[in-house]
């Protein structure tokens, strides 16, 4: 079996797994999309390959914290391609003091983790009632 060679190819993944450490400890991005619903906000990421006990979710105050792990490999196995990263995937949302952290509902499906985070009832637009010395009362929207 003829087989091509590229010279180059072995000096290419050696300088990746300098950059990025061995390969499995490399600094990788959790991809997310975040957008809001009426009074919900919604906050998904991207864990492809990943099982839902294999996802950590921590709130503390206003910074929620999504922890991911992709165990490395054997060590024994000879790897022809290794594209996937592995490894620990961390990324972290600071939200403003409008969002109920107490309430998040967290769902993982087809490898995406969503998050629904309800607006706290305090940041709502709710009318407050004036009244006037004559004894009526006036509803302004706060």
């Amino acid at each position: 079996m003829l087989m091509r060679t590229d010279p180059f190819r072995e000096l290419d993944r050696v300088t990746q797994q300098l950059f990025r450490g061995d390969g499995s400890l490399a600094p990788t991005s959790m991809p997310m999309d975040a957008w809001r619903e009426g009074d919900t906000f919604v906050v998904e990421f991207d864990l492809p390959g990943l099982r839902a006990e294999d996802v950590d979710l921590d709130v503390e105050r206003n910074v929620v914290t999504v922890r991911a792990e992709r165990p490395a490999r054997d060590a024994g196995q000879e790897m022809i391609a290794a594209e996937r990263r592995r490894g620990t995937f961390t990324r972290q949302l600071i939200l403003g003091d409008n969002l109920d952290t107490s309430s998040i509902d967290a769902a993982y499906d087809a490898g995406v983790l969503t998050l629904r985070i309800p607006v706290a009832e305090q940041a709502k637009p709710r009318k407050i009632q004036i009244t006037s010395r004559g004894g009526g009362h006036t509803a302004i929207d706060a």
